[in-house]
């Protein structure tokens, strides 16, 4: 059976830091990088307060900061911004509120990737950015 988001989120990783293995735009071989969970990129996300947006190039770089690394993992992070934002949806279908799930529109917006793969579309992040007035 395939495991709902939430359960992806919920799921124990493997964490920390380590070299990075190669140089990929703004990663350089060698440096210290933050593998991190899809749990601490909800919780991380979960204290950007409201009215605030923040792009993915600067979560990365307050999670690096946070966990003493250099950088974050850009692939996991992809990974992990698209469960939460799933999970989150799967939490409103469920029944609780905005103010109860992560405010993934906070980093996400119209022009970031992972917006284009969400099974519920790029609307409701649109709605939630300008409900908060938030740009894009």
């Amino acid at each position: 059976m395939v495991k709902s988001w939430s359960d992806r989120l919920n799921t124990p990783g493997t964490n920390g830091i380590k070299p990075s293995p190669r140089t990929v735009g703004d990663v350089v071989e060698g440096q210290p990088m933050l593998v991190p969970t899809a749990r601490q990129v909800d919780d991380f996300i979960r204290s950007i307060p409201k009215g605030v947006d923040m792009d993915v190039r600067a979560l990365r770089t307050a999670l690096a900061t946070e966990h003493g690394a250099e950088v974050t993992c850009p692939v996991t992070i992809g990974y992990h911004l698209r469960t939460v934002a799933e999970a989150a949806n799967e939490d409103l279908e469920r029944g609780m509120t905005l103010s109860e799930i992560a405010p993934f529109w906070r980093v996400l917006d119209a022009k970031t990737p992972t917006t284009g793969k969400l099974s519920f579309g790029a609307a409701f992040v649109a709605a939630q950015r300008k409900r908060e007035g938030l740009e894009s």
